[in-house]
């Protein structure tokens, strides 16, 4: 569109011609380089879990409310990247960390290190 403005005699910013254009709905975005944003979402998958504690953490019951969380830690030995899951539980009566869960292969690994 500038270019057939400039063959015309019309000597004008090609920012200010975008500007117009888009004003006007007649910009192309098809022929962008970024015309869209990556989106990976994919639905629901799975299933979500009733809320049951409802944020009501505290308890004089013991282990009458344990949550855990899985995580994943990623290292490198010998330039090699390796993975190590935990599994916490958490007990809400003391609030403290009460017992770590380690699949059995890498607690066999983790006893034989030391």
């Amino acid at each position: 569109m500038v270019q057939e403005l400039r063959r015309n005699g019309w000597l004008v910013n090609h920012k200010k011609v975008q500007r117009l254009m888009k004003k006007l709905g007649l910009l192309v975005t098809s022929f962008w380089h970024k015309s869209r944003k990556y989106n990976s979402y994919k639905g629901t998958v799975g299933k979500v879990s009733n809320n049951k504690l409802r944020r009501r953490f505290n308890t004089t019951i013991p282990h009458q409310k344990l949550t855990t969380d899985t995580t994943e830690f990623k290292y490198y030995e010998d330039r090699v990247q390796k993975n190590f899951i935990s599994t916490p539980i958490w007990t809400y009566l003391i609030m403290r960390l009460f017992l770590i869960v380690y699949p059995k292969r890498q607690i066999i690994k983790l006893f034989l290190k030391i």
